[in-house]
């Protein structure tokens, strides 16, 4: 199974990173956006559940385990933040809580393990990435909360919700093939096998998600990317 899996897992990874800087790169809520982004979950969903499977086959408490799942939480919720409410997306909202805080209460767990270890690293992962997995998945779960009690919020918040989880989950794709020169090595010629070139790619996946959450949070609203709803969306409180 490795075999086949193995090449489907980089294939799906190596486009969903590109998929991905193209929606970063385009006008929101245009065509190509809308199109990019659509095959961008599609690439992250195959990319993380073969991660997940291919991870169980050697070990079921591996990291990527818990990695594909993650990827599938904030792509999924990020489409579901821009997409019609009804009953059944109200379901996935609620189980989507439930992943968040499984895997922020996991997180803390592991980070003061990793804590007390003699290197300070759980499976290779520093205490600090531990605990700040835990972070943002307990900033999600409040986020995922505030959807079942006052259900989507409109305009910037809206695209906000959705931008910073799908480049969360770019994050994650990237990071998992520039962290390691092995990998990069076999794609990329010997200059961009470097620190500081591995390292340039996550920053600027960074530096786009800062920038258009400042736009769609600080200027004009950009073309709504939900043209309508199938259900009223109450303004959260506060």
């Amino acid at each position: 199974m490795n075999s086949t899996l193995l090449p489907i897992h980089i294939a799906a990874g190596g486009l969903a990173i590109v998929l991905g800087a193209v929606a970063l790169s385009v006008k929101k809520g245009g065509t190509i956006h809308r199109r990019s982004g659509q095959l961008f979950v599609c690439a992250m969903l195959v990319m993380g559940i073969t991660a997940s499977i291919l991870e169980l086959l050697k070990s079921p408490t591996g990291p990527n385990v818990t990695a594909g799942i993650t990827i599938a939480y904030f792509v999924g919720t990020a489409l579901l933040t821009v997409r019609p409410v009804s009953r059944w997306t109200r379901g996935l909202h609620v189980a989507a809580i439930t992943v968040a805080v499984v895997f922020a209460y996991g997180s803390i767990v592991k980070g003061v393990t990793a804590f007390n270890s003699p290197r300070g690293s759980l499976n290779g992962v520093p205490f600090a990435m531990h605990f700040l997995f835990a972070a943002v998945f307990s900033l999600a779960a409040i986020g995922d909360l505030r959807i079942i009690r006052f259900s989507l919020p409109r305009g910037g918040p809206r695209l906000a919700r959705h931008l910073w989880r799908m480049c969360f989950a770019l994050f994650i794709a990237a990071g998992s093939f520039f962290s390691i020169r092995e990998r990069v090595a076999k794609i990329l010629p010997e200059p961009f096998t470097t620190a500081p070139m591995r390292m340039l790619p996550i920053l600027l996946i960074f530096v786009a998600m800062f920038y258009w959450l400042w736009r769609v949070r600080r200027r004009r609203p950009l073309p709504v990317i939900v043209r309508h709803d199938s259900m009223p969306l109450p303004t959260p409180a506060g």
